[in-house]
């Protein structure tokens, strides 16, 4: 764990990078430089108040990855709003909840997407505001660094959202921890693919300008978009998730664009070996960082560029300002080599859930006395290694693991396998009833040609991979595997689809 410094500002306040020439922001519209961007969050936040909108109110918004959604999320904070952010992603009827579930005093949208909601949708006490918002400027807050500056929303693939409540601590830290240790300068340039209502997806701007960093937010279609946004905009950084890694892997790189990025992260979803490997020869002057995180603690591990190559099945260890430990299901420790319970504990750790003690109560815990930091941690529900080198590996989900003939056994150990070749080129396992096994083990996947040849091939060669009990029973091909508003494997769904 390293030991957090004094919070030294809120997360709305800008670094002054005068000494760099490096723009904030770059879309189509041009670039903003510091001062410019400065300028336009004071001057947000002076419309927010302006509108009567009082501290402790709700904003949300719900729009494209435009200038305003890029810079609302540290103009609210300034005057002491709570930000909701929206995944520009999701339907009217999960629009229509999260609305109502944070008591939003506000919306800011777009006509289009506001047309698309039906009449109640909208609460009659939630104002809508133009997307343009420019008003007298205001500077920087003297907040409390725990008052909470965001309502996060997780993607809600299975039963209704619920909102991580962040501090301007949780978010400053968090930008400090992340942009420290993948070593961004004035000199990066980084492309936002990901939502900027997904945590991951907004870090993307506050670790790139505690940096002094460029961020070129990208809303894309097709895999080529990102590919020539590479090349349009110089970029060096790419933060992704698994089924976007697939996507470019498959997408066509010219090899002086490939060349221009030197660093890629990967969260929401473990990299199998097979990727990592892919990615290392496909970009090969790229630092690759495969992290692991929960939006209840932002971040939680990451495994140092260095180590990859050699433990390309690993997660890492612990980010700057987080405490992970491992625990037994009593609460002691786990051995090194022994399966059990990731907590994070530190003061990344979120608030707890939107007005909802008794979800918060399951997963918020005091921090065990044993733990170096003081407050609540937070128990993930996965279950994870410790090797003895330190390095954590990700085992599954405990609501995950497949339960066959007595056996305990890793989705992800299965996926792994079946990826290891060229059959398929994603894939989801499951357990599915068996009255003989408990449950056997059903894969969904895509297949890389003639899914039948592939069955065939991959039959035979997990035959000579995997223990009998680990074997799958049934495979289900195809053309695409579903994903959430964030862009992760949606296995909820895939999971109701399968084991109905």
């Amino acid at each position: 764990m390293v030991s957090p410094d004094p919070v030294p500002y809120p997360i709305d306040h800008l670094p002054q990078r005068g000494q760099s020439a490096a723009p904030a922001l770059i879309d189509k519209r041009g670039a903003i430089s510091y001062a410019a961007l400065e300028h336009a969050v004071g001057a947000m936040a002076g419309t927010l108040r302006a509108a009567g909108l009082a501290p402790g109110d709700r904003i949300a918004s719900w729009l494209p990855k435009t200038r305003t959604a890029c810079i609302l999320p540290l103009a609210a904070p300034r005057v002491g709003l709570i930000h909701v952010p929206v995944n520009p992603a999701l339907k009217r009827a999960q629009v229509a909840h999260i609305l109502s579930d944070s008591g939003a005093s506000a919306l800011v949208t777009q006509k289009p997407r506001l047309a698309a909601l039906e009449p109640g949708d909208v609460p009659e006490s939630c104002a809508v505001l133009e997307e343009e918002l420019a008003g007298a400027y205001i500077p920087p807050s003297n907040a409390d660094p725990d008052d909470l500056a965001a309502i996060l929303y997780t993607s809600g693939s299975t039963g209704r959202p619920k909102g991580v409540m962040l501090s301007h601590a949780n978010l400053w830290l968090g930008a400090i921890s992340v942009a420290h240790y993948l070593k961004l300068t004035p000199q990066d340039r980084v492309l936002g693919v990901l939502p900027l209502s997904f945590d991951y997806g907004q870090n993307q701007l506050f670790s790139s300008w505690a940096a002094g960093a460029s961020v070129a937010p990208l809303d894309y279609l097709t895999p080529r978009d990102v590919v020539k946004a590479v090349d349009r905009f110089d970029i060096t950084t790419i933060a992704g998730v698994p089924p976007l890694w697939v996507q470019l892997l498959e997408a066509d790189w010219p090899d002086a664009v490939a060349g221009r990025l030197k660093r890629l992260t990967n969260s929401g979803g473990a990299l199998t070996i097979r990727m990592v490997r892919d990615l290392r020869a496909r970009f090969a002057g790229a630092d690759l960082y495969p992290m692991y995180g929960l939006t209840e603690a932002f971040r939680s591990t990451y495994l140092d560029p260095a180590l990859v190559d050699a433990n390309p099945d690993s997660m890492g260890r612990a980010i700057p300002f987080a405490e992970i430990l491992v625990l037994r299901p009593d609460g002691s420790r786990a051995a090194p080599g022994e399966a059990g319970e990731l907590v994070h504990a530190g003061p990344l750790v979120a608030k707890g859930y939107w007005r909802d003690p008794e979800r918060t109560a399951q997963r918020f815990r005091p921090a065990p006395v044993f733990a170096a930091s003081d407050g609540m941690a937070v128990w993930s529900g996965d279950t994870v290694i410790e090797g003895a080198d330190g390095l954590l590996r990700f085992v599954g989900r405990d609501d995950e693991m497949i339960k066959s003939a007595g056996n305990r056994i890793s989705p992800q150990e299965v996926e792994e396998a079946v990826l290891g070749g060229d059959e398929a080129a994603e894939a989801a396992a499951f357990g599915i009833p068996d009255a003989r096994l408990g449950q056997a083990i059903l894969v969904v996947a895509r297949a890389n040609g003639d899914p039948g040849e592939a069955e065939t091939a991959l039959r035979q060669r997990l035959r000579r991979d995997l223990p009998g009990f680990m074997q799958p029973a049934r495979y289900e091909w195809r053309d695409a595997l579903p994903r959430n508003a964030n862009g992760k494997l949606d296995r909820a769904r895939l999971r109701a689809e399968v084991t109905q």
